[in-house]
């Protein structure tokens, strides 16, 4: 018996990156784009009459961070599957996008076919890197880096939007000392050394697009 088409939703704030993504995948007759949505949050309120098997995440979107809604849209309909699709191949974004629950993790400059290797493997519950996001993540990465935790994102964007370690600390009625713990891990976990790249990395992760504390 014949499979249906795998049905695809391409989510990028980029209407000619949409489009030519579509284009490619609309040559091959097991793949049918059910929509193309250039926000995170449009794409979320059609999911319901949309039904995709398998979303093309951005990460960098206009409304809310594409991690964000990866976390959203696997919340809502957890058999989704989630593959981003980034220009960024530094081992922070693909662990980072791994540990939200996305499936696969592809640079939008690799090979046309390639993008649809990642749909076949992903849809075959299989997690699929492309090579130039494997090539950034050693097996040690892979196995160190690990997945904040609610108090962390918390404090992740208080520390992004500028406060002390003492500000974190009064805010959340916690000591200092534990505010500057939390911090280190933090650190460690993303593999982030200063202050500033905490911030870069929340803002490019939508942290600080009116998202409260998640991702």
């Amino acid at each position: 018996m014949t499979r249906p088409p795998t049905k695809v939703l391409i989510v990028d704030d980029h209407p000619m990156v949409a489009e030519g993504i579509q284009s490619i995948l609309e040559s091959y007759d097991d793949i049918r784009v059910v929509g193309t949505c250039n926000a995170a949050r449009e794409a979320i309120d059609q999911l319901k009459t949309l039904n995709p098997d398998v979303i093309l995440m951005d990460l960098n979107m206009p409304d809310m961070g594409g991690l964000t809604a990866t976390e959203v849209i696997l919340e809502q309909r957890p058999g989704t599957r989630i593959l981003v699709l980034s220009m960024h191949d530094s081992p922070e974004y693909v662990s980072t996008a791994l540990n939200h629950g996305a499936m696969g993790y592809v640079l939008k400059d690799v090979p046309t076919d390639e993008i649809k290797q990642a749909i076949d493997v992903v849809m075959s519950g299989e997690r699929y890197l492309c090579t130039g996001a494997r090539g950034s993540l050693e097996p040690k990465d892979v196995a160190a880096r690990e997945a904040l935790t609610g108090r962390e994102q918390t404090i992740l964007l208080q520390l992004a939007q500028g406060k002390s370690n003492k500000q974190v600390a009064k805010s959340l009625d916690i000591s200092v000392r534990t505010v500057e713990t939390h911090r280190k891990n933090i650190k460690r976990k993303l593999g982030i050394s200063s202050t500033a790249g905490l911030t870069r990395y929340a803002l490019e992760h939508g942290v600080l697009q009116g998202t409260g504390a998640q991702y």
